[in-house]
């Protein structure tokens, strides 16, 4: 339990809901969930009484076609790779190059990669009808532009259409997804910020940037994401795992206040809810998430519902509940809120000072007992931050608030768990469990979401199996 103050670098956020959802996109269909043995792990299923496999990303996607655009930075070389990922995955790839491009990276590279020609002319003579641009924008079932420059981003929000990138991000009508990469500065000046926020208000999606060291010597945001979280975004919609399916899900601490001053909480930031709800988005799922206070932004597509207090996020999840099939609950909810909260600021009046508590509302373990009376219910997934005896306490929680899933989460190693950017976890289930050992917390929340994904499947089957046929 931390008690807290609100000073003027406060970082609540405004309690009420807000959509951050692109335009809607028709996709490629979506295939069916597949075991893929040469990239699994081995769970223990108690019900059978022999393993099975649980793969760690989705099953191959049909192949579609991607355009990807090049723009100069030093960046360029990692796009390389990502040409090669893409073309692993049974991708298409088209590469378009700027003029500043072609300064870093010569483009017999990405031809090499990628087996097609690279473009960069912005009337092709050896185009059909000298229109290669329109061209490219129909042929395109995708448009990801990595790196993203300062300058391109300026020009696509202008509105530009002076090469041949802006022009089929212009004409095409396929999903377009920028992977910003510049100077740390560059990315924080206004006039970047209100380019992105043009771009995300227009349907683009911005992938990163990321925090740490950059070629000039700073350090920073502005690095361009990983390889691997630029091929997981591009291929993502077409895994659908959770394709038709709603998830609610809750994220970050909540604040109990003492005063208008002060207040309880806990160590809590949000990352890895934060992480799973962008782990749910990208297997296809509608996702709406509850947050606590946090500093993070929420992933480009969910429905945000900002709340403060334990008794907020619980009427909160009460109001969406009915629209969903999965909920998970992965924030910290404080078990005890003040009685009764000071009007005014206390002040020292005394060497002690007594605070009388009382419990909060137990959110899911209310929907568990609901679903064990009989009451239709979602899929129940709930987190556990636990210290010691972590199975004793999870076996526990699972079966007392009647949940499909537990994942817990040990918390007292030095760089686990709350407030930093890795995690592990074990997870529990009638009749299963598995685990997974520390990794980085988006990394994990793919990986969770694959194991939730499978159980609710499973789940829905059985269901349908029992229900008696009409005649």
């Amino acid at each position: 339990m931390v008690i807290g103050s609100h000073g003027q670098g406060n970082d609540s956020q405004p309690t009420g809901s807000s959509v951050n959802r692109p335009s809607p996109r028709s996709y490629p269909p979506i295939p069916k969930m597949g075991l893929n043995r040469d990239n699994a792990m081995m769970i223990k299923d108690e019900a059978s009484g022999s393993p099975e496999c649980l793969p760690d990303e989705a099953v191959p996607h049909p192949v579609c076609q991607v355009v990807l655009g090049v723009t100069g930075g030093i960046a360029v070389y990692k796009a390389a790779e990502v040409v090669r990922r893409l073309r692993q995955q049974e991708l298409a790839v088209q590469v378009v190059m700027t003029e500043a491009a072609r300064s870093f990276v010569h483009p017999l590279t990405f031809q090499a990669l990628s087996g097609r020609a690279v473009r960069y002319a912005l009337l092709d003579e050896s185009a059909e009808a000298g229109m290669g641009h329109i061209e490219l924008a129909r042929w395109a079932q995708q448009v990801l532009v990595a790196p993203a420059s300062a300058d391109f981003m300026a020009r696509l929000a202008g509105g530009h259409a002076d090469d041949l990138l802006t022009t089929l991000c212009l004409a095409t009508e396929a999903p377009v997804v920028l992977c910003p990469a510049m100077n740390r500065v560059m990315w924080r000046h206004e006039a970047t910020q209100a380019n992105r926020r043009i771009l995300q208000a227009r349907g683009v999606r911005l992938i990163g940037p990321d925090s740490g060291a950059q070629a000039c010597g700073e350090m920073g945001e502005g690095r361009m994401v990983s390889t691997e979280e630029i091929v997981h975004a591009a291929t993502a919609h077409y895994h659908g795992a959770l394709a038709g399916c709603t998830v609610l899900l809750t994220a970050g601490p909540t604040r109990e206040a003492i005063d208008p001053v002060r207040y309880i909480t806990n160590r809590s930031s949000g990352k890895m809810g934060y992480a799973m709800a962008r782990a749910a988005l990208e297997a296809g799922a509608e996702v709406i998430l509850i947050s606590g206070p946090s500093l993070l932004e929420p992933p480009w597509g969910v429905q945000q519902v900002a709340v403060e207090s334990a008794a907020e996020m619980c009427e909160a999840v009460m109001d969406h509940v009915k629209r969903c099939q999965i909920f998970i609950g992965a924030a910290a909810v404080a078990d005890y809120t003040p009685v009764q909260a000071a009007i005014h600021k206390l002040k020292k009046a005394s060497q002690e000072w007594q605070l009388s508590l009382q419990r909060t509302a137990d959110i899911i373990g209310a929907l568990g007992s609901q679903r064990a009376a009989g009451a239709p219910g979602p899929f129940l997934v709930g987190f556990a931050a636990e210290t010691q005896y972590l199975e004793t306490h999870a076996r526990d929680k699972l079966q007392r608030k009647h949940l499909d899933l537990l994942i817990a989460n040990p918390v007292n190693q030095r760089g686990l768990g709350f407030d930093s950017n890795d995690n592990e976890a074990r997870c529990f289930w009638p009749g299963g469990e598995c685990a997974f050992p520390r990794q980085g917390k988006q990394q994990l929340a793919r990986r969770l979401i694959v194991l939730v994904a499978q159980l609710y499947h499973k789940a829905h089957q059985l269901q349908s199996a029992a229900r008696p046929s009409v005649s």
